[in-house]
């Protein structure tokens, strides 16, 4: 089930299945292995990869069937998924094995509690971006300064309609890319009760970037 609502953003999309919600529990869960989580994650991402293509544009195409030649669908649309690193990684293989067609960009950017901006460390991203759609994978959405900052960078490459995809995300950095990029659709497992002084979401799931990788 999605739901949508403008509580927090105009284009929030809240989807609520019993599977994700069930999966979730065993991401949340700190006795859950680096390879349980990475497996679990892979399999709510592919959920996610259908929940956010929805409205792909479909193009005609013929093909022989056993019995007949037939004219049916498929995807006339080109689309981008981007990986926000370390974390946005994990997402990667769940979305490419139900988006096979999609190319692939990574960026490396975060939030540096010294100089208090966002660094970005590395962008790489495919030939032809201009004008095509985008899923931005995170697994968590917190202060809302990567994923801005994220956008900030894709949108001079005059990309198309942006989706940023998470697993979790807070009030806070709802309302920081509902001010910031209110053209951007969000889709999301859950929306966290609080983001505390750290920036950790709670109850949340831990670092993902760490969890991932059985990182310190």
């Amino acid at each position: 089930m999605t739901q949508a609502t403008s509580i927090v953003h105009p284009n929030l999309q809240l989807i609520q299945h019993p599977v994700l919600k069930h999966k979730l529990t065993h991401l949340r869960d700190k006795k859950t292995s680096a390879h349980s989580f990475r497996l679990i994650l892979e399999e709510m991402s592919q959920l996610l990869a259908y929940e956010a293509t929805r409205e792909l544009k479909l193009s005609p195409r013929p093909v022989e069937t056993p019995l007949e030649s037939a004219v049916t669908e498929s995807v006339g649309e080109e689309i981008v998924l981007v990986a926000v690193m370390r974390a946005g990684n994990g997402m990667l293989n769940g979305m490419l094995k139900i988006l096979p067609f999609a190319t692939v960009g990574h960026i490396g950017i975060y939030r540096d509690k010294f100089i208090k901006s966002t660094v970005e460390y590395y962008l790489r991203l495919p030939t032809h971006v201009k004008g095509r759609k985008v899923l931005i994978l995170d697994p968590m959405l917190a202060t809302g300064e990567t994923a801005c900052a994220a956008i900030d960078r894709l949108k001079e490459f005059e990309v198309g309609p942006i989706t940023y995809v998470s697993i979790l995300a807070s009030k806070p950095g709802l309302a920081k890319m509902a001010e910031e990029h209110p053209d951007v659709n969000v889709m999301t497992v859950s929306v966290e009760r609080e983001l505390d002084e750290k920036g950790y979401l709670r109850p949340g799931l831990g670092d993902a970037g760490d969890r991932l990788f059985d990182t310190l």
